[in-house]
């Protein structure tokens, strides 16, 4: 099998977000992701009744006994705890907690903010034995105007005989029932019921198919670019003979969806004699990640897999990515797959630490070393089998991970199966689900790829082709089948004083913990750029390029509920004396001059610069909206800059090198009519005093 063919089974994976209704609370549930803290453990990692095991879906069967699958915390203590976190924060309502042997211990719960607050909703005075032999605690309670990010469950250990287990924490935004009687999930192929497409499937006609094999289509983000691969047509390169060529093709009506007469991609992604393949674009397009290493001499070597960026001039030669310590004992069969963030490269290969046949491993970046991998980590046992394992694709959300599996059973020899990201280990996964029937069936209906927006699905199906061949189709979904939400923001870098575009380096992170989530380059013709940010988080991002400071932008996604596009544009400022940069990412409680806990990488960024250039001096500013007594505007401007030179010179700043003036609402930017742009009249600014 080659590898455009194990990449059949990649189909079925997104299939699963467009096949299968998942239900209305699945929208609104979270289970525990990651352990903060805890006072005591059984076990380590994911050993059996170790804190972590309190992470992802409740899973300790049976019900009413001990069992691996959950934590075990210390006996006959009055002070137990565990502290968790989720993947995103919600508007809780309810937080649940699955006690699955010996019910009884717990004393408090507390719900901690975006902000790190604790805000208590359960009490109990009395702790002690349940007549039950497990139980799921349920504290339900209206929506706050805070976020939960976060949940602390207190016992008393000592007031309940026998081991106490906890097997799940979990909360949500709506008030129903969360876990339904024994919480226990179906086994084998009829765990998943048969569901129909939303609408019926559509091709897309003949300037994108043709009377050849017409497969393997690639979405851009944005739904405006479709690339794909046509094999021995003779317009490839290497003419009839040549295996398989790139192609693509560009949206000509969004309202009509039509496409371009697609165009061969060209050299040098294709090559006259190999089946050349693209197997991943980022989320601008401006890189892709390509089947096989393109050799200098022009030969194809199919054990690795390649980059190619696209420039004024058209693609590069694509480049190795040079995976350390990567084996491959299997000759045949290879998978790659670069994730949105570009923080992950997922590969299927056959290796001496894995489980067998195929596994499913995971490297990333090598910091300041450029198309450099670490040694591949393998996912661990909730996804990898003694069988194949391969074909992966990890949706936008960085989350959900959608692959095949030769060694789970099913309806085939190989059936598509996903499974979610628990923490930022990479090695604790959900228990994988068969998608069923629809999805994991012998007719030939493959290569599902969906848009951000997760409204349209584009899939390769042998049904009513042109002269019977394969072609690529398209298929309307209904909301339930739709990806989790994302917001996807474009714009473009520009020089702040010429408005010229500049070619940059787009960093975006997550503001509440400092996290770095992705980077992203622009368009090198006109400077745009495009990201893809999942909600439920609070979002920095900037652009970086030689010789220029960034003014960094932000974006509030937390509540978001639906697919939205958000227009930004990013400015750069010269690195010179009587530049002024706006710190847009510094944030204060409101009407006071705290800083809040989002401000510290853009402060972070700030402290580092002072320090690579110690010689630069600088003047901070601070201005208001007009709202309010002019006077204690005026009063509060000076108040905040004050507090934020306070903050650089606690870390290692001399207050020498920087003055301060408050400005209050003298000096607006923006109409001061509207909130939206009275906004952006509340700000902290800098100017470079002295380089």
């Amino acid at each position: 099998m080659n590898n455009y063919l194990m990449k059949t089974l990649l189909a079925a994976i997104l299939a699963a977000t467009l096949l299968l209704a998942a239900p209305a609370q699945a929208q609104h549930v979270q289970w525990a992701a990651r352990l903060v803290a805890v006072s005591s453990q059984k076990s380590e990692g994911k050993e059996p009744f170790a804190p972590s095991q309190v992470l992802g879906v409740p899973n300790a069967l049976p019900l009413g006994q001990i069992s691996n699958e959950a934590w075990i915390p210390r006996k006959e203590g009055p002070n137990e705890f565990i502290e968790v976190r989720f993947a995103r924060s919600v508007a809780a309502q309810q937080v649940t907690i699955v006690e699955n042997f010996n019910p009884g211990s717990i004393t408090k719960v507390e719900l901690v903010d975006t902000k790190g607050v604790h805000h208590e909703v359960y009490t109990n005075d009395n702790p002690g034995p349940l007549p039950e032999a497990y139980r799921t605690l349920e504290v339900k309670f209206p929506a706050a105007e805070y976020r939960t990010l976060g949940v602390v469950v207190r016992m008393n250990t000592a007031k309940v005989e026998g081991v106490n287990q906890i097997d799940a924490i979990g909360i949500a935004d709506v008030v129903s029932t969360m876990v339904k009687q024994a919480f226990t999930e179906e086994k084998g192929p009829d765990a998943v019921k048969s569901t129909q497409f939303d609408s019926s499937l559509v091709n897309l006609g003949p300037n994108v198919n043709t009377r050849y094999v017409d497969t393997h289509p690639v979405i851009s983000p944005d739904g405006r670019t479709l690339y794909f691969a046509r094999q021995s047509m003779p317009e490839n390169v290497g003419g009839g003979r040549d295996p398989q060529d790139v192609y693509y093709s560009t949206l000509v009506s969004g309202k009509n969806k039509t496409w371009s007469k697609a165009r061969n991609i060209g050299a040098p992604i294709n090559t006259p004699d190999d089946p050349n393949g693209l197997a991943s674009v980022s989320a601008n397009g401006q890189s892709a990640i390509l089947i096989n290493i393109y050799n200098r001499d022009g030969t194809i070597d199919p054990q690795g897999c390649s980059l190619s960026k696209r420039t004024r001039l058209g693609w590069t030669p694509p480049v190795k990515q040079d995976i350390k310590d990567f084996i491959n004992k299997d000759e045949e069969h290879v998978d790659f797959f670069l994730s949105t963030s570009g923080k992950a490269l997922l590969m299927a290969v056959e290796r001496p630490d894995g489980l067998g046949g195929q596994d499913i491993f995971v490297s990333f970046p090598v910091p300041e070393t450029p198309n450099t991998w670490t040694k591949p980590k393998n996912l661990g046992r909730n996804v990898n089998t003694a069988q194949s394992d391969f074909a992966p694709f990890l949706a936008a959300d960085e989350k959900t991970l959608y692959f095949a599996s030769e060694g789970r059973g099913g309806y085939g020899k190989s059936d598509i199966f996903y499974s979610k990201r628990l923490d930022d280990t990479w090695t604790n996964w959900s228990p994988p689900r068969n998608l069923g029937p629809v999805v994991n069936s012998p007719d030939f209906d493959a290569y599902y790829t969906i848009s951000a927006a997760g409204q349209d699905a584009y899939l390769v199906s042998s049904r009513n082709g042109i002269d019977n061949s394969k072609d690529i189709f398209r298929i309307s979904l209904a909301p339930a089948f739709q990806p989790e939400v994302v917001t996807l923001v474009t714009g473009k870098v520009l020089d702040v004083n010429t408005h010229k575009p500049i070619r940059a380096i787009i960093h975006y992170e997550n503001l509440l913990t400092g996290e770095e989530i992705g980077v992203a380059e622009t368009d090198p013709v006109d400077g745009s750029y495009t990201i893809v940010l999942p909600s439920g988080v609070q979002y920095g991002y900037r652009a970086e390029a030689k010789g220029y400071l960034a003014e960094n932008a932000n974006l509030d996604v937390t509540a978001k509920d639906k697919y939205s596009e958000q227009q930004q544009d990013l400015f750069l400022v010269p690195f010179n004396v009587g530049q002024t940069v706006k710190l847009n990412n510094i944030f204060f409680q409101q009407s006071k001059y705290y800083l809040t806990t989002s401000s510290y990488p853009e402060l972070a960024r700030l402290i580092r610069l002072m320090k690579d250039y110690p010689t630069v001096e600088i003047k901070l500013s601070g201005h208001t909206d007009n709202q309010g007594d002019p006077a204690l505007n005026l009063k509060l401007s000076q108040d905040r800059v004050n507090e934020v030179k306070k903050y650089l010179s606690g870390h290692g700043v001399k207050g020498d090198r920087i003055t301060t003036e408050g400005f209050g609402d003298t000096k607006p930017i923006a109409s001061n009519d509207q909130e939206e742009t009275r906004a952006k009249n509340r700000r902290v600014e800098f100017t470079i005093t002295k380089k």
